[in-house]
């Protein structure tokens, strides 16, 4: 049974499943609105999955505010110089939006909308007490791709690891010579 819960900036949709899509009416362009979603709270390893999605899908367009927003949703550990050193040689603006619902090869990557973001979890995602590993599906892999969180004193779920989303994935179907 799926349940919808609408919000200001978002509409939650959940599934018994271990599948959960969050559902973004609009991207935020700025920390400011992007901390001003529900979700920025990271009460739950979910919703600081997709919202870690979110901030890598502004990076093409505007760096400096997409950084500002991962680190907020890194918590007490910002972004390192090796970190930022991999996010200019792997992300490409189709990378980030490949994380969305309705985003393949053969569209180019282009977003159904609103903008949907499903993540999922496994028998293993809670091993470690205080930390998740869950899995952001991708419209250019064969597989979801891991995310790491780890819960802090505070309540906050904050990401720990996410390399995995930057790894390569098919390239655009307009990019194919021989399409």
């Amino acid at each position: 049974m799926m349940e919808e819960v609408k919000m200001d900036f978002m509409t939650k949709s959940e599934n018994q499943d271990g599948k959960k899509a969050l559902v973004f009416s609009s991207l935020p362009m700025t920390l400011d609105h992007f901390s001003a979603l529900p979700q920025a709270e990271m009460s739950s390893p979910y919703e600081s999955a997709a919202m870690f999605i979110v901030a890598l899908s502004l990076y093409a367009q505007n760096k400096d505010e997409s950084i500002a927003m991962m680190n907020l949703l890194k918590g007490p550990n910002p972004m390192s110089p090796r970190e930022l050193s991999l996010f200019k040689t792997q992300v490409t603006s189709y990378l980030a939006r490949s994380y969305f619902a309705g985003a393949t090869p053969q569209n180019d990557y282009a977003p159904t909308q609103p903008y949907t973001v499903v993540v999922s979890d496994n028998p293993y995602s809670y091993a470690a007490q205080g930390a998740a590993k869950l899995f952001v599906h991708c419209g250019g892999a064969d597989s979801p791709r891991p995310v790491e969180m780890r819960l802090a004193k505070n309540g906050k779920w904050y990401i720990t690891g996410y390399s995995s989303l930057l790894l390569g994935i098919r390239k655009p179907e307009s990019t194919n010579p021989w399409a």
